[in-house]
């Protein structure tokens, strides 16, 4: 009972973790068509900028003003780099979103050096928020639940309730009608990238010192991320948050068991040796393969259901 709750809710904190970097990228894409290959870099300078400011003013402050810089860079990029591009189809926006990263990598190197940077938690979200025969759930990661709960009602709420995510929702589908109507469609776009690579940022604020900053932090989750988000349906953020939860669960149950098939087997009396046809693999504990876990589901969906658990469109 304490394995299966303690491991519940740290694969709930991770997946809302991946939520929250997901739900960006699922934004941007549902609304622009582009797939954001520089999405965790901007994830990675958020946890920087926090680190940063956290130093100077403290890590509350920062986990507003780093989000907004971030945001406000990702303004800039769509303006200057993303919008001149669009035109000549989605390779040159896929080209120009991967040498950005690259390219953001490289800044945060020469800037906070390879090296890890010691950003850590603040006072009130140090040690346990609660014990369960003995085993302790650290407050940091229930404030990554909290905060990402927060965030999924705040980007509900303004799509479904103001007249600006009406406007949203309305470029996506009939972007000529919305701009008949008077309403600056490129600004649209704008806003919704820099909000997009503000809640990267967002979740590499409290991320960051949960786990860990350093340049090697945006490859880490980059590659789940776009798994969450084929996975939930392209486009789809109801579904990019059931993928999530599904994923991080899926990883932090994997990663807590230490047992192989062939402990198994052994333990319905069929006798495995190294003679096995097989043995290295069956040998092989569960945790030791969590890390293709996502991406095995990746395949299965793509064979049997290409469009996502909640997508709306093939491919």
């Amino acid at each position: 009972m304490e394995f299966f709750v303690i491991s519940l809710l740290n694969g709930l904190s991770y997946g809302l973790l991946l939520f929250m970097l997901s739900s960006g990228l699922t934004l941007i894409l549902s609304m622009m068509g582009v797939l954001n290959f520089a999405h965790t870099s901007f994830y990675m300078l958020g946890a920087y900028f926090a680190y940063t400011i956290s130093g100077v003013i403290g890590f509350w402050p920062a986990l507003v003003i780093a989000p907004v810089l971030v945001g406000l860079l990702g303004a800039v990029f769509e303006v200057l780099c993303l919008r001149r591009v669009h035109k000549f189809g989605h390779v040159p926006e896929l080209l120009v979103t991967f040498g950005m990263s690259y390219l953001i990598l490289e800044l945060v190197q020469l800037v906070w050096g390879r090296a890890t940077v010691p950003y850590g938690l603040p006072e009130q979200l140090q040690g346990p928020l609660f014990s369960l025969f003995g085993t302790q759930f650290p407050k940091s990661r229930s404030f990554i639940m909290l905060v990402a709960l927060l965030m999924l009602l705040a980007v509900w709420l303004l799509l479904t309730r103001t007249r600006i995510g009406l406007v949203i929702q309305a470029a996506l589908t009939h972007p000529e009608t919305v701009e008949a109507l008077g309403h600056n469609v490129p600004r649209v776009f704008m806003l919704v990238f820099g909000g997009g690579t503000a809640l990267a940022a967002l979740a590499g604020v409290i991320g960051g010192n949960t786990y860990v900053t350093e340049p090697a932090m945006a490859g880490a989750v980059g590659s789940i991320v776009f798994v969450v988000v084929v996975v939930g349906g392209m486009g789809s953020l109801a579904g990019a948050f059931l993928a999530s939860l599904l994923i991080g669960v899926l990883q932090t149950f994997a990663v807590a068991i230490d047992q192989s098939a062939a402990t198994a087997l052994q333990a319905f009396g069929v006798t495995v040796s190294a003679q096995t046809f097989g043995y290295e693999l069956l040998s092989l504990s569960v945790a030791q393969v969590a890390p293709i876990l996502p991406y095995l589901l990746l395949v299965l969906m793509l064979i049997f259901r290409p469009k996502g658990l909640l997508g709306k469109r093939e491919g």
